[in-house]
């Protein structure tokens, strides 16, 4: 016989597809709205908009830092679409892994920006992210609720 007590018992596995899905939808909703607000001016969303705003944000990052416009201007211009593409593949579950590492990498780009202009409310909310897009991707083996899973998921 044996003084020490028994293990506890692991976590039923439905407990970690819950807690996935609670984060991929989180997460798919986020990345999704802050890609259509990218869209918004004076609560009118267009491609007009879009394109005035990127410009503004890519002409602060650049005026800011030691970045050049040309970079702000590229990695700009494909935000808006990047992040409603990629918000739209999580809420579905499209490859839900590979989909949470280029937000996670899209994340730390725009993390990156905000550093070089000193900018560290949003660098913080950004870390908030990046942490909860990590356990994510420490969950994703219990994708249970995908349109089309990762093979190793």
């Amino acid at each position: 016989m044996s003084d020490s007590p028994a293990p506890p018992p692991a976590a039923p596995r439905c407990e970690y597809t819950w807690a996935f899905l609670l984060l991929r939808l989180f997460l798919g909703l986020r990345t999704l709205l802050e890609g259509l607000e990218k869209y918004e001016s004076n609560g009118r969303y267009s491609f007009a908009n879009y394109y005035e705003n990127m410009k503004r944000m890519a002409q602060g990052i650049t005026g800011a830092s030691f970045l050049p416009l040309w970079a702000t201007r590229y990695f700009a211009d494909s935000l808006g679409y990047l992040l409603l593409a990629l918000g739209a593949l999580l809420l579905l579950g499209v490859k839900s892994r590979l989909t949470l590492i280029i937000i996670g990498l899209l994340y730390v780009g725009l993390s990156f920006g905000l550093m070089a202009v000193q900018e560290n409310e949003g660098v913080a909310w950004l870390a908030i992210h990046v942490i909860l897009i990590v356990g994510a991707l420490l969950l994703v083996r219990y994708d249970r609720f995908a349109l089309w899973r990762d093979r190793s998921a």
